[in-house]
């Protein structure tokens, strides 16, 4: 009888308690005001360039393992037009900037090589498209995120400013300390993900621009073969 007068006890105190809601990243996001909103269009915009960008580097660094040596037999057997045909069908980065170089052959080699030059930069520039944008994003964002902070501390200090009977409550200054460290977490969060981003595909750019200058030394020594 005795357990079961506490068991009672107990189960009524548990009733009475007020449960504890618990908090996660989609409640933070409402309370931190208009900068979530911009943070959240910055965090899908920078994503979206990610996936843009991983798609268009993995197109340019898919290329036949045998593409030089068939422009190399081409070449010697003197079937120009199949060549360029080849490096128009494979559409790669390196294959536009052969495809430039086998146009020129018979000029004078600086002239050739200055031509594959400038197609490779131009590859690499429109690989970049987009990075630039990427990069504001991992720098502003926390920037933003510090502005909700501030905001959120001057809405805190007026509303204490406010109370005329020096009686501070905190139900009046929840609210904007809240709104402070909220955007806080969400500018970094969202920095942190674009910096890492960026410096991914800046790396696969990295590899696309190694395989660029592979393929011009190649294709020079190719041009400098004895006939």
């Amino acid at each position: 009888m005795l357990l079961q007068i506490d068991t009672t006890a107990l189960a009524e105190q548990m009733m009475e308690e007020p449960v504890q809601e618990s908090i996660n990243l989609f409640t933070m996001a409402q309370y931190g005001g208009w900068i979530m909103i911009i943070l959240g269009v910055l965090l899908l915009w920078a994503i979206y360039l990610f996936v843009e960008r991983l798609l268009v580097l993995h197109n340019a660094l898919k290329e036949d393992s045998s593409f030089m040596d068939r422009i190399k037999d081409y070449i010697h057997d003197g079937k120009i037009d199949s060549a360029l045909n080849l490096c128009h069908q494979a559409g790669t980065p390196s294959a536009r900037m052969i495809e430039k170089g086998i146009s020129r052959i018979g000029r004078p080699m600086q002239d050739v090589q200055v031509a594959i030059e400038n197609v490779g930069n131009l590859e690499v520039s429109i690989l970049e498209k987009g990075l630039v944008i990427m990069a504001t994003i991992a720098a502003g964002a926390p920037m933003l995120g510090f502005l909700g902070t501030v905001l959120g501390m001057v809405q805190t200090f007026y509303n204490m400013a406010q109370n005329a009977s020096g009686v501070i409550e905190m139900s009046a200054l929840s609210e904007g300390m809240y709104q402070a460290m909220v955007t806080t977490i969400g500018g970094l969060i969202v920095g942190i993900i674009a910096m890492f981003m960026y410096n991914f595909l800046v790396s696969r750019i990295d590899r696309v621009v190694r395989q660029l200058e592979g393929r011009t030394l190649e294709f020079m020594d190719l041009l400098n073969e004895p006939a």
